[in-house]
């Protein structure tokens, strides 16, 4: 910890004496409002008036502000619907210069395709593992080049939870949170700690368009607080990004492991996982394969300006024997009118912890042959 005090100051001390011409002083508040309309068809192969839902999803604070080059960005969220709210951003940044970028705070993750994976509402399966738009506290610097794009973090533990999720409420346990992160519960009292991540992608300029390219590289720490013990994890991921035209195609592979254990010193094949409200077990060893298309088509449709088509797809290969594989697919379109953003998504699910009548349940064993549940799902969201 020392260490680590010591790196941050003379950070800080970098940014204090920098000469990089500062920009003007600045500061912008917004937010956005959320609405949610669903129809389900779960395990109970049913559809009736119950199974349709008119919920309030979120609302949300956005603070950009910057003041002799040191930049604030923070934002803060509340789900009426799980009766939480929680930080989902919060750092300092600096430019030393158009090439070189820190941040210091709640930042984003630099693992695979950024800032996502994933074109609809729903993200990609890879979130719902802790792996897409990640969020947690520490430290990460950016070089952006003119082909080259590397980025570097370290991250001392996740993100502060909110008032769901049990005990750890307010502190960095419980799983009132906006992104997927080991929580205590039960008799695995884990916690992630003393994450290191590395980044990098190549850009080339294509007719028409661009290609992106890039490998990401994770390692860590399971804290167990029971035994005050520390096991490993990691996660390795090859992704791209391609623009032709109107059409995006994103692809992502991923291979993670962890090795975790009970308060009793006894390894497990499972991992507690927490984001929003109620934690679901994880799978300890998985593969995820990801793709994802998209086309935009620009409209003059009184406030409508444009209509972006996709299509997402992820399989969870579970590498763990008596585990069943999970699969997540998301059809639909973003219809943008002026500040306000909908998305109508058809999702589909096959051992899908949301996807289900049994929430949280599909990401550890799972069921064998598990029925494919479908969410009709339309989020209306006012941004400003």
């Amino acid at each position: 910890m020392k260490n680590l005090i010591l790196f941050v100051t003379s950070i800080l001390t970098l940014i204090s004496t920098s000469t990089f011409a500062q920009e003007e002083s600045s500061l912008s508040v917004g937010g956005a409002v959320r609405y949610n309309v669903l129809l389900t068809d779960y395990e109970d192969n049913t559809i009736d008036n119950n199974d349709g839902q008119f919920t309030w999803d979120t609302w949300r604070i956005n603070v950009n502000a910057n003041k002799k080059g040191v930049k604030l960005n923070f934002e803060y969220r509340f789900y009426p619907t799980f009766n939480t709210h929680f930080v989902k951003q919060g750092w300092l940044g600096y430019d030393f210069n158009e090439k070189n970028n820190i941040q210091i705070g709640v930042t984003q993750v630099p693992f695979g395709n950024l800032q996502y994976n994933s074109h609809n509402w729903w993200f990609q399966g890879p979130y719902y593992v802790g792996l897409e738009d990640d969020h947690d506290m520490g430290l990460k610097y950016t070089y952006t080049g003119k082909d080259w794009d590397f980025m570097g973090a370290y991250f001392f533990q996740p993100e502060p939870a909110g008032p769901a999720g049990g005990s750890g409420s307010f502190g960095f346990g419980g799983s009132g949170r906006y992104s997927y992160d080991i929580v205590p519960t039960g008799n695995q009292s884990n916690y992630e700690r003393n994450q290191l991540n590395a980044r990098a992608t190549r850009t080339f300029n294509i007719e028409n368009g661009s290609l992106e390219v890039g490998a990401s590289a994770e390692v860590g720490q399971i804290w167990n607080q029971a035994l005050d013990e520390t096991t490993s994890r990691y996660a390795l991921a090859a992704h791209t990004d391609i623009n032709y035209g109107n059409w995006n195609f994103k692809g992502q592979f991923i291979n993670y492991g962890m090795d975790a254990q009970n308060d009793l010193g006894q390894s497990v094949n499972f991992v507690n996982m927490g984001a929003y409200g109620t934690p679901y077990p994880v799978a300890t060893e998985m593969n995820l394969y990801s793709a994802g298309l998209s086309y935009s088509y620009d409209v003059d449709w009184g406030p409508i300006s444009n209509l972006n088509f996709y299509n997402d797809y992820t399989f969870f290969q579970k590498n763990i024997d008596g585990y069943n594989n999970a699969h997540q697919h998301v059809l639909g379109f973003l219809m943008t009118a002026g500040n306000v953003y909908t998305y109508f998504d058809i999702a589909r699910g096959s051992n899908q912890p949301w996807i289900t009548q049994n929430f949280g349940t599909g990401l550890a064993q799972g069921v064998n042959d598990a029925r494919w549940n479908t969410r009709f799902n339309i989020n209306i969201g006012y941004y400003f």
